[in-house]
């Protein structure tokens, strides 16, 4: 399995969407995630569907001695990565002191140290044989403050501003660095953040995972630095570039407010009626 394509956080989500598109394409792929059935799962149905190599790797990205592990697994089996997708990430929705340390913590762990740890690793070896890329999933909260999510966005800043810079510090090479900074997007992420019933983040506000995991391979294949997916997506980052951190972090505090129940109820009523037409 030589020039593969690492993948963390593959099981769900945009991680999901982007193994399937890596396949498609063709490339042979490694897949990083926490639950070995889930990993074995999608790994068949890959293989199946699209005629690839898989090669399963059970890891909790917040241990860390996980990314050494996985780059001296990798050098032993012979697998060369190629492409490394940074993609595997959390988010807990609420004010500073509603959210327990460890939980801020847990985001710094997967969001900020798993990618830095991983880059650390594969970057080396990249520019020791003249050919990589890298594809970091930040998010457009990376671009502005975000109340009642601050460290995530805080993460996610991270990502973003390590990316811009090594980038740069890539230039004249040929391993490559993006980016990639969906903004709201129909997956688990959001439940799982406990955001379902705030007001950004509403069914039709929704990117599907799938559009943005295809405008993410694309542009690593085309070596951008920064992808942000969708219309709408780009031109929210451009107006609010032009405001103060404070205006940012001030709208970005209504749109994480609940929606009021009787919205929400009916939001879900017509779901329901969806489903069962």
């Amino acid at each position: 399995m030589k020039d593969s394509t690492l993948i963390t956080g593959c099981t769900s989500g945009i991680g999901l969407h982007l193994a399937r598109e890596f396949a498609k394409h063709g490339h042979s792929l490694v897949l990083v995630a926490p639950d070995v059935g889930e990993l074995r799962g999608l790994a068949a149905q890959l293989e199946t569907d699209f005629n690839v190599s898989c090669y399963v790797l059970p890891k909790d990205l917040e241990q860390a001695e996980a990314a050494e592990d996985i780059f001296y697994r990798m050098e032993r089996e012979g697998i060369e990565i190629d492409i490394l997708v940074n993609n595997a990430g959390h988010g807990f929705r609420g004010r500073s002191w509603e959210i327990a340390l460890e939980q801020d913590l847990s985001m710094i762990r997967l969001n900020i140290e798993a990618v830095l740890r991983l880059t650390k690793f594969f970057l080396p070896p990249m520019l020791a044989k003249g050919r990589g890329r890298i594809l970091n999933t930040a998010s457009v909260a990376g671009f502005e403050p975000g109340p009642m999510l601050n460290v995530y966005h805080a993460t996610k800043a991270f990502v973003l501003s390590f990316s811009e810079a090594l980038a740069v510090e890539l230039e004249g090479t040929e391993v490559s660095v993006t980016a990639l900074c969906p903004g709201p997007t129909d997956t688990d992420f959001f439940t799982k953040a406990d955001m379902t019933g705030v007001v950004g983040f509403q069914k039709g506000n929704l990117m599907a995972p799938q559009e943005v995991a295809a405008a993410g391979y694309q542009g690593v294949m085309d070596r951008e630095l920064l992808v942000i997916p969708g219309v709408a997506n780009k031109a929210l980052v451009g107006a609010r570039r032009v405001l103060s951190e404070h205006a940012q972090a001030k709208l970005n505090e209504k749109m994480y407010e609940e929606v009021p129940p009787e919205k929400r109820t009916r939001q879900r009523g017509d779901k329901e009626q969806q489903a069962k037409s």
